[in-house]
């Protein structure tokens, strides 16, 4: 995998609508290989930050990355696996970030809540992302074609195309979607205490970013650590819908961050 490109221009990435389609079945093929484990008594292991990672991950991984070298073999891939095996790529402008199992707790727990996660990132911004939920086949996909101005955001549920949209919030209150693995804590609870809240959809994975895309949440809070990995996918798909990813202070999350890890952040409806 070539992994220096520090000057590549946006007018060098394959335009977005075609690359999005390219990489949807991508998404899929790493879905049923992770699907084909999952139905196996697969073994977990603890990585040297005590999360867990399986057989899925890397395999995911493996097929997601030949085809980012077969589809853009001059943009850089950050991919959670690979960095957590010490392999860290020099990234220029335009990188990949690439989640091949997000949720393995999930996964662990087998209650369908992972996604695979695969982003697109331009001068700090996500400009494409695919996250697809393989256990129940629903996919969320968008893109941003910063010199047009224009975007597109869809989700597909068993091959149906629709596109989606972040809502305004109701007046009867706000759908907050919340991590499951997460749980309740004090401070979710403090930063909501102002607020007017209708329900609170707990959810693993970035499943919660597709929720607040199609809008069927309104807010999606993360207040505990995160890697860019987790997030770009799905800040990719809110930003196409017409939704935001910021730190608590409003300002949009940047990417290509020391050691890629995230601050809070926040991500909203219109």
């Amino acid at each position: 995998m070539k992994s220096t490109s520090p000057t590549l221009p946006i007018a060098a990435v394959p335009p977005l609508p075609d690359l999005l389609e390219a990489l949807l079945p991508v998404a899929r093929e790493a879905g049923r290989v992770i699907m084909a484990i999952y139905q196996t008594a697969f073994v977990v292991t603890d990585k040297i930050d005590d999360s867990p990672v399986t057989e899925a991950d890397v395999a995911a991984e493996r097929i997601i990355l030949a085809a980012l070298e077969r589809l853009t073999p001059e943009i850089p891939v950050v991919a959670e696996e690979q960095m957590a095996a010490g392999h860290k790529p020099n990234i220029g402008s335009t990188f990949w970030l690439i989640d091949p199992l997000d949720g393995t707790r999930e996964f662990v727990k087998k209650n369908g809540e992972f996604t695979v996660n695969i982003g697109l990132i331009h001068n700090g911004a996500p400009i494409l992302g695919v996250v697809f939920q393989p256990a129940v086949d629903r996919l969320y996909a968008g893109a941003i074609q910063p010199a047009a101005g224009s975007s597109l955001a869809f989700e597909e549920i068993a091959g149906l195309r629709r596109p989606i949209a972040c809502r305004h919030a109701p007046p009867d209150g706000v759908v907050v979607a919340c991590s499951r693995s997460h749980g309740r804590n004090t401070d979710l609870d403090r930063y909501l205490s102002n607020r007017k809240v209708h329900d609170r959809l707990r959810m693993g994975s970035s499943i919660k970013f597709g929720l607040v895309a199609a809008g069927l949440a309104d807010l999606y809070p993360r207040l505990s650590p995160t890697m860019e990995w987790d997030t770009a996918a799905g800040h990719a798909v809110v930003r196409a819908a017409g939704g935001r990813v910021t730190d608590l202070q409003g300002q949009e999350l940047r990417y290509g961050k020391p050691e890629f890890r995230n601050g809070h952040f926040v991500a909203h409806g219109r």
